[in-house]
């Protein structure tokens, strides 16, 4: 504006002159401006000055923000980051911290003014646990949107995040493992990334550790036991997987130093990261094949099974939570299923008895529900002979609350349905079993419950439908008592219960004129 205005003020014509008004307000609004820019200037140098080697965080108001002070502020700590001493690059990410802990809008700020990059060499800065604190528990905050986690990934945040979870002290890796579990849970493409560093594996090294090796469950071989992760994780701190200058001997020796530190860390400290650790494999777990897969090579789901075993709490809750995914991505991937869960795998075994203990004696409904929805996930692998696992199912269908009667009725319904190789088999089981009657009852209770017990009746019509307890209980007229518009609402009961009612019908009739001729 200012060249503008002295364009104007040149020398020209004097028709031009008389065209071309300047009044005396141009030049006072013109001196204003050029005020507010030397101000702006002086204030980057005062910046620039701290950075240097002054010391301290500048937050003066420069006229460029008048409007928006928080900008300010953000201008201030990102430059101390990227400047300052350590100190205040501590208070700087702290300062940072508190500001994406107010709202949504200062995290994009701090994002969209370059704040990642200089938080995530703050992290990576192994010679400054505070300042690893500091950074990883920032980053943590501006993770709850799918665009900043992408953001912290295009800045190559991943390499650095698994380093430091590799080598640092615990109250570093609790917060890194929050992250990790944050950028998973809001980024899919996180979840790739963390695979291909292959986060996993510290993940579950942190879990096992401390685990009773004398266990008999878990003395499996040289290939198979939990020593073995350990093992396995050695190969980290040999390689240096990222960048020549990363791993040096003196990160390799301060992590030697961190593991004997943690031996005598606080019982609250380790319980903490282990909790961190559990619910970090749990959202890499959930929707992924690939890290199910990793978790399991890794013999991470014994670890998970253990851990659910002696447990409680969030961390036995966050460890069971990551084995319902991992029978989730089983459920949906026949080599995952076949390569994981065999009948004969101690881990498989493990597995199966931590969530039956769950469904028999755990009074939280939130774990029953969940070790119901894993163990239905298994049903295809489970034999005909594996009535174990039918008998807790079947029991809960007549459950006080109806939430987890209705799950098992849905689990139930995965064991009798046409997709289950032995449907047939499951279904004579859940009758002998008593399924019948609770099951009658739970097609008057919520819309869930009524559509699960709906799905599973009809499964037992149709594969089992020669069976009198069905006739007894009255299945028959509980399908013609079924309102039309619930099923309109369900398109797999409009092929189900016709079906159903059909073989029931055929026997009856067949039944009934058997008895007549015994009669005549």
């Amino acid at each position: 504006k200012s060249l503008t205005l002295a364009k104007k003020c040149r020398r020209r014509s004097i028709l031009r002159r008389v065209v071309t008004i300047v009044s005396a307000a141009d030049f006072r609004k013109l001196l204003l401006l050029l005020d507010s820019s030397v101000a702006d200037m002086k204030w980057a140098l005062s910046i620039y000055d701290a950075g240097a080697g002054a010391g301290g965080i500048v937050l003066s108001l420069p006229p460029i923000a008048s409007n928006d002070p928080i900008l300010s502020w953000v201008w201030s700590f990102i430059t101390s980051l990227h400047m300052g001493q350590s100190q205040d690059k501590i208070e700087a990410a702290n300062e940072l911290l508190s500001l994406a802990k107010d709202n949504d809008r200062n995290k994009q700020i701090i994002v969209d003014e370059g704040g990642i990059l200089p938080l995530l060499k703050l992290l990576k800065d192994n010679s400054s646990p505070d300042g690893q604190v500091a950074a990883s528990s920032t980053l943590f905050h501006l993770s709850n949107n799918q665009e900043r986690v992408q953001a912290i990934i295009d800045d190559l945040g991943v390499p650095i995040i698994f380093q430091t979870l590799n080598d640092s002290p615990m109250k570093v890796q609790i917060r890194v493992s929050n992250l990790v579990a944050k950028m998973a849970e809001h980024c899919p493409l996180a979840k790739e990334y963390f695979a291909r560093e292959n986060v996993i594996r510290p993940l579950v090294t942190i879990l096992s550790f401390g685990l009773f090796m004398d266990d008999p469950k878990l003395k499996l071989g040289k290939h198979n036991s939990i020593h073995s992760i350990v093992q396995i994780n050695k190969e980290i701190e040999k390689k240096n997987l990222y960048n020549p200058g990363f791993a040096s001997s003196s990160l390799s020796n301060k992590a030697i130093g961190y593991k004997k530190e943690r031996e005598h860390e606080k019982p609250e400290i380790k319980l903490e990261l282990k909790t961190s650790c559990a619910e970090a494999l749990w959202m890499l777990a959930k929707g992924s094949v690939e890290n199910s897969r990793r978790i399991t090579e890794t013999k991470g789901l014994l670890c998970l099974a253990k851990l659910v075993e002696i447990e409680s709490g969030e961390l036995q809750r966050n460890c069971l939570m990551a084995i319902v995914e991992i029978t989730a991505a089983a459920e949906s991937n026949a080599d995952l299923r076949r390569a994981t869960f065999k009948s004969n795998s101690p881990a498989s075994k493990a597995v199966v008895d931590q969530l039956l203990r769950v469904i028999k004696y755990s009074d939280d409904v939130r774990m029953q529900t969940a070790a119901i929805q894993a163990v239905g996930c298994l049903a295809r692998t489970f034999p005909a002979r594996e009535t174990r696992v039918i008998g807790p199912l079947v029991e809960l269908l007549g459950h006080r609350d109806q939430d987890v009667g209705a799950e098992a009725a849905g689990a139930l319904g995965k064991f009798a349905c046409q997709d289950n190789f032995l449907c047939v088999e499951h279904c004579k089981t859940i009758i002998e079993f008593g399924g019948v009657g609770p099951l009658v009852r739970l097609l008057r209770g919520n819309e869930m419950a009524m559509l699960n017990g709906l799905v599973l009746t009809c499964h037992l019509a149709i594969h089992a439908g020669k069976s009198d307890e069905l006739e007894r209980a009255g299945v028959l007229n509980a399908f013609e008592g079924v309102d039309r518009g619930f099923v309109g609402q369900h398109p797999e009961l409009k092929e189900l219960i016709p079906q159903a009612i059909y073989h029931l019908s055929v026997f009856h009739q067949s039944h009934s004129g058997l008895l007549a001729q015994r009669q005549f």
